[in-house]
């Protein structure tokens, strides 16, 4: 067949995270970022179902608003948003299908072909794939411990006053771990205001803390409206509602809006109408605190595996929150080829690294996640990974 499809193709590829290496059912896999099913509230959830539709059956099962249903869009206002810092209302909220929709239309409202998309190096794969089919370029800023480097994102604005937006996720950030600083979140905030650019705020992660308190989102920090922060579900609650938020000023909100009907129009009206009846009738914190401690439990075993079975060599990150390590091999370790050997020899999955950057290269990173994969089964897959990478070192 010949078939003729649109430029915008050529530069789309599949997410290294859905790769056919991790179908095996005897892989112990520490690929998959997402909840752990197990600590899903069915038991609370179950009746709250049965209870909408005989209540009311005929709005759950119609169309609704594109912003979402206004119960819903108030309870992530008044909970999920002020937990963050930030101080807002139902009309400066609109739902999204999770928040990778939220990371695609932000790309279809601000960029054109060419155009520049500023981001954390390394940073979300998913992201990639999203902006993809606008035809970005990137410029990536380095990390350090405290997350996205000031100085370096600065002298990037300044090189590059042609670019549209910054993308960062602040929070135990995909795929290193790392949390930006308080200190550094202010200062971002300024820069977007000072250079009249707006920040995309992915944050999936921030209640995800394990280790003191959440921090403040750099939307708490934005005093003119030049941050944009997408809010999710997904790792704290159910992934599989698809119900994910985007919090920015109306004028920028109106644009998610005219993106949200041109494409679906509106995220499912019963899943919203759960999602508020569980909020409304049960505390989501307490519920969150539960999954916290889960996380805080492989996180420690996994840290734990990686001093205890992988060799001195190798270099990692230490989590304070979410769901991955991030590891840095030795330069002449290929991730992609070493996934191979793992997933086909020692039944072990992870994601290879190279697709995180901005650029090619640094392919001896990969990425480890820990919260899909219970502690025993931590142990004995570090075990096997730590006994292939020795040939290595």
């Amino acid at each position: 067949m010949r078939i003729s499809f649109a430029e915008r193709m050529k530069g789309m590829k599949g997410t290294s995270v859905r790769n056919k290496l991790f179908d095996d059912p005897m892989l112990i896999s520490f690929a998959a970022g997402k909840p752990e099913g197990k600590l899903f509230p069915a038991d609370e959830l179950i009746p709250s179902v049965i209870e909408i539709l005989q209540r009311d059956y005929q709005e759950a099962l119609q169309y609704s608003d594109t912003e979402g249903i206004p119960d819903l869009r108030s309870l992530i206002a008044e909970q999920r948003m002020r937990e963050a810092g930030v101080r807002t209302t139902a009309d400066r909220i609109t739902l999204t299908s999770g928040s990778q929709e939220g990371i695609e239309m932000s790309a279809k409202i601000f960029v054109n072909p060419g155009d520049v998309i500023i981001c954390e190096n390394p940073s979300y794969v998913g992201a990639y794939s999203a902006f993809e089919a606008y035809q970005p370029s990137y410029v990536g800023i380095s990390l350090d411990e405290d997350g996205m480097k000031m100085d370096e994102l600065e002298q990037a604005l300044k090189a590059h006053p042609e670019a549209k937006t910054i993308y960062t996720i602040p929070d135990f950030q995909n795929p290193t771990g790392i949390v930006m600083s308080d200190e550094r979140r202010r200062r971002l905030a300024q820069l977007a205001a000072e250079y009249e650019i707006p920040v995309i705020e992915d944050c999936p992660y921030g209640d995800l803390y394990y280790d003191g308190d959440r921090h403040p989102a750099v939307k708490s920090f934005d005093e003119e409206g030049w941050v944009i922060m997408l809010g999710s579900f997904s790792k704290i609650f159910c992934p599989g509602f698809r119900i994910g938020w985007v919090c920015a000023e109306p004028q920028i909100l109106e644009k998610y809006i005219l993106c949200k009907q041109s494409s679906n129009l509106q995220c499912s009206t019963l899943d919203e109408k759960i999602a508020a009846e569980y909020m409304r009738k049960f505390d989501l914190n307490t519920h969150i605190e539960e999954v916290r401690a889960v996380y805080r439990g492989r996180r420690d075993r996994m840290l734990e595996c990686i001093e205890k079975y992988l060799p001195s060599g190798v270099r990692y990150t230490k989590p304070h929150g979410g769901f991955f390590v991030w590891l840095e091999l030795k330069e002449e370790i290929d991730g992609g080829e070493l996934l191979i050997e793992a997933a086909r020899e020692a039944k072990v999955g992870f994601v290879q690294g190279g697709g995180f950057f901005t650029g090619p290269g640094h392919e001896n990173y990969i990425r480890l996640s820990y919260s899909f994969v219970d502690e025993e089964q931590i142990e004995e897959g570090m075990r096997r990974l730590g006994l292939l990478l020795k040939k290595y070192y």
